[in-house]
């Protein structure tokens, strides 16, 4: 079967999530896993080994399914053989995912079998408009493409992660995001002209949760709370291996909960909101201010590490803060485990301890009221700079959050 053959069959696999039948649940498990051995495979459809085997065969030769990469547990299946690794076709087609940062804006392209073919970025100064982001991703998308080996044609999907909640009814990016003026803006109508294939969006921190759930810190883990730490505050709640967004796609906007009525005034209108005590913009300004210059998040957090009580304090502040925060939200769901994430992570045990010394004090359940099982975890992502960006192509493999 040619390679047009293949990527039709597997758009419309992919594409169609009531699709039960054998074919449709193995392609849509390797889409989402990676790398599968038959076994596994039958452990996470619940399909018999035979009706696996079968099927797997029928895929193999219609050249959906290949043999290739590894298992990640090593382990070895039957009487010592190793398990075969088995993937969707890396050549079938690509996946792209867009990060629309405040300041950035990042472009992933990857195959099917879950390897990144590239990974450019582009800075751009603040309050950019959507015609100047157009513009660059249309660049980046040349980059990216340049290798003669990569076709834009076989394209399969695109992913878009933005610094703002997205209404995913239509597509609209809400209010109270890290781009304001863009408030109202179809997604779909930005990056549309520059593409022919399925558009999906979703905030950014949810699709952090996403990268989280497929690649990082949250492996196995089917409900688990991220929660963001940088510049603003955000989070996402996964239950079921499914990122909720709730009727709006407000859902898990974690930093824009009033903590305090009386409070400051938010950049969302309201007033207290847990950004302005638990993220660092801040303890950046007081650092900047300390130091004579302007300060970036991992000059603070380098100036902590290598012993400034200053610049420490200053983290361990925000630790506190954020396990307040953290303590309202998981007397709500009570998580198995906590995932942070943002620019804040990279502080390590310097954010990590106080938070969760600050979460114990807040929390309702404590962890002497529980046995070990039944007490929340609290640890750093695995990605710090692209976990947007791959969760925008997570999007495109899961198939989650598509527009139109």
């Amino acid at each position: 079967m040619g390679r047009k053959m293949a990527t039709s069959e597997l758009v419309a696999l992919l594409s169609d999530r009531e699709d039960q039948t054998p074919p449709g649940r193995i392609v849509r498990a390797l889409s989402e896993r990676g790398t599968l051995s038959a076994s596994q495979i039958a452990n996470v459809t619940g399909l018999a080994k035979s009706t696996v085997s079968t099927t797997l065969n029928a895929l193999r030769k219609s050249g959906i399914v290949v043999e290739g990469g590894s298992l990640e547990n090593g382990r070895s299946i039957g009487a010592g053989r190793p398990a075969t690794a088995l993937t969707l076709n890396p050549r079938a087609g690509t996946c792209i995912g867009i990060g629309i940062g405040l300041f950035h804006i990042q472009l992933i392209v990857a195959d099917l079998a879950h390897t990144i073919l590239s990974d450019q970025s582009r800075t751009l100064a603040a309050d950019y408009t959507p015609e100047e982001a157009l513009a660059t991703i249309e660049a980046l998308l040349v980059e990216s493409y340049a290798d003669p080996q990569l076709s834009r044609d076989a394209v399969l999907g695109v992913g878009v992660a933005i610094a703002g909640p997205v209404n995913p009814q239509d597509g609209r990016i809400l209010r109270g995001g890290g781009l304001p003026t863009w408030a109202g803006l179809d997604i779909r109508q930005l990056v549309e002209p520059l593409f022919d294939c399925p558009i999906f969006a979703d905030n950014e921190s949810n699709c952090a949760a996403i990268a989280e759930m497929m690649w990082g810190s949250a492996q196995g883990h089917e409900d688990f709370v991220l929660f963001k730490l940088d510049l603003g505050v955000g989070g996402a709640i996964v239950s079921h291996g499914r990122v909720i967004t709730g009727v709006a796609g407000a859902a898990g906007e974690f930093g824009h909960m009033s903590i305090d009525p009386e409070g400051d005034l938010c950049r969302c209108g309201n007033r207290g909101c847990l950004e302005l005590t638990a993220s660092f913009v801040r303890p950046l300004e007081m650092a900047s201010r300390r130091f004579g210059y302007a300060l970036q998040i991992a000059d603070v957090i380098a100036r902590a590490q290598g012993g400034d009580v200053g610049c420490r304090r200053l983290i361990e502040d925000t630790a506190e803060a954020a396990g307040r925060g953290l303590g309202i939200i998981c007397a709500t769901v009570n998580p198995g485990l906590i995932v942070i994430g943002g620019s804040m992570a990279r502080a390590g045990d310097m954010l990590l301890g106080p938070l969760a010394a600050s979460y114990e004090k807040h929390a309702l359940v404590k962890s002497t009221d529980v046995p070990g099982v039944a007490r929340t975890r609290i640890v750093a992502g695995t990605f710090a700079r692209s976990d947007a960006c791959l969760g925008a192509v997570g999007l495109v493999l899961r198939h989650h959050n598509r527009l139109g």
